[in-house]
């Protein structure tokens, strides 16, 4: 009992000592009301606001991150395990609220999606001069003088704001895109032409801009707030900045909406709307001001008008003319169509492990991951489905390479075969990733004609690799590798220094696949 008063006689003189300060983490203690929030990844930058905002209210915050079209999964299913929900956008709410449970939404801050062109290559192009067309980028791609990396339309918000409005510009539009838009017949042709210019792919925001910066590439589309966190990382280093260009004829802005998920849960809500109006405050506004982010239409605030360098472009003087965002019926089709017939051809080679230790649930896991790609309907419903002119090939592995199996189709046919041949394929002996990785980037490049593709390598493995042939795929890999990037997706048992090792030498990344290895094959093949 003297143990019991004495510990709480502790945590009394505690509370009190914080109480004079004004601060107070004894919710965790206490048990504070906690709100679990599903948000896509460029409200990462916002983490230490998110910790200032608990402790001004009170208020417990999880946060989830997910990819744009994950949120909207999650709202068409009545996102059971969250309490609130934060898009970079409010398309992806009008596409997800199937079940109207979205309540109290409010946009948080702005952040046009534009161009980030390095600067020399920009004033070689004549865009730092004045206003820039979407026809005017289409044609420097044609001339063979732009090439630019962006997210994927089907899987994040900037990708898709993008393509959004590179539609509108192309159909020279200025009310609201229609389904009879989406089938004018120089449509295809123009789209496919501007998405040929595409280097490489991400399916999200914030690692396309890890990606750019680990590379050298010319551009990049992302948010304006991200062409500015580039750019302070680039001239630390010393490396040329990017070039702000804002598409005059196609601008789309992500207006980050933070909305209450309704569950009939009052002390939820309330506790929500704390946390809302903290966000929305005059000091969290600054705050969120200074990551480069727009609180307002009439400008910056005169103390971060630093952060929005007008020498990289940036101008918060224009008024900016954002597209009109279409219905959701017009929305979907536009993806599936992006998915299926407007972007450039993905080629993928899957290498995936069938050694001893996949037996059982291992292989399990695996041909269900397959299937969410290979057969059609899955891949539909994920917006991963094939489009004219990919290639998918898979390797199998053990300690050797075991079979190779190819499908030049989309039709839905070829894919299910192929699905079939993975399906039957029989468990080997011991585990080396180093041999079929080398053997897929080889084949790549003899084979294929890359600058015609978005290439990658997918490895799939459940263990650690019981050959150290690491150096010699490194010296392989900087002498012929070129720009293919090796995503890895671990699960069971797999060796995770080994796979980074190759996601930093590749300029990819791993995905953790250990609780849900077909939600991370989704997000991996986000990728290209």
């Amino acid at each position: 009992m003297k143990i019991i008063r004495a510990v709480l006689a502790a945590v009394l003189a505690i509370e009190m000592t914080l109480a004079a300060s004004g601060c107070s983490v004894l919710k965790d203690i206490t048990g504070g009301e906690t709100i679990r929030i599903i948000s896509g990844s460029e409200n990462e930058a916002l983490e230490q606001i998110i910790a200032d905002c608990e402790k001004s209210t009170g208020v417990n915050i999880e946060i989830t991150y997910k990819g744009s079209v994950d949120i909207m999964r999650e709202l068409k299913n009545g996102a059971p395990g969250y309490d609130a929900v934060w898009t970079a956008s409010s398309l992806w709410l009008s596409l997800g609220d199937e079940k109207h449970i979205v309540k109290h939404d409010e946009s948080i801050c702005t952040t046009p999606v534009i161009f980030g062109i390095k600067q020399s290559v920009a004033e070689e192009l004549g865009f730092t001069d004045g206003v820039v067309s979407v026809r005017d980028i289409l044609s420097a791609i044609e001339d063979g003088k732009l090439t630019f990396c962006m997210t994927s339309a089907t899987q994040s918000n900037s990708g898709a704001s993008a393509y959004i409005g590179f539609l509108y510009a192309l159909l020279e539009k200025s009310n609201a895109l229609t389904n009879d838009d989406l089938s004018e017949p120089k449509l295809k042709e123009q789209i496919k032409k501007l998405f040929s210019g595409v280097e490489r792919s991400s399916g999200s925001s914030g690692w396309l801009e890890e990606m750019f910066l680990a590379g050298d590439y010319d551009a990049m589309v992302n948010y304006e707030c991200l062409i500015i966190d580039a750019n302070r990382q680039l001239t630390q280093t010393g490396r040329e900045p990017l070039y702000a260009v804002y598409p005059y004829d196609g601008l789309s802005i992500a207006d980050s909406p933070l909305g209450y998920l309704d569950h009939g849960n009052e002390k939820k809500e309330e506790a929500f709307l704390k946390v809302q109006d903290y966000l929305l405050s005059d000091e969290a506004q600054t705050a969120i001001e200074a990551t480069g982010r727009r609180i307002s239409l009439n400008g910056v605030s005169e103390q971060n008008k630093a952060v929005f360098n007008q020498a990289w472009g940036i101008d918060v003087t224009r008024i900016l003319s954002p597209i009109t965002m279409p219905s959701a019926d017009v929305l979907m089709n536009a993806l599936n169509l992006w998915q299926s017939s407007f972007r450039k051809p993905s080629l993928t080679v899957y290498c995936l492990d069938f050694s001893g230790s996949m037996e059982g649930e291992g292989n399990s896991q695996l041909l269900s991951a397959m299937q969410q790609v290979l057969v059609e309907e899955y891949a539909e419903a994920n917006l991963l489905q094939a489009a004219d002119g990919d290639v998918n090939i898979v390797v199998t592995f053990d300690n050797d390479i075991m079979n190779v199996y190819t499908s030049a189709d989309s039709d839905a046919d070829s894919l299910r075969e192929l699905y079939e041949n993975v399906r039957t394929e029989q468990i080997g002996g011991g585990t080396d990733i180093y041999k079929p990785v080398q053997y897929a980037v080889e084949l790549i490049r003899e084979d294929y004609d890359t600058s015609a593709y978005t290439a990658a390598v997918i490895l799939m493995t459940d263990g650690a690799s019981q050959t150290n042939s690491k150096s010699g795929f490194e010296e392989f890999y900087i002498t012929n590798g070129g720009d293919i990037p090796v995503f890895s997706i671990m699960f069971g048992s797999a060796e995770s220094a080994q796979l980074d090792d190759i996601a930093l030498l590749t300029n990819a990344r791993v995905f953790d696949g250990r609780e849900d290895l077909v939600g991370a094959f989704r997000s991996v093949k986000g990728y290209n």
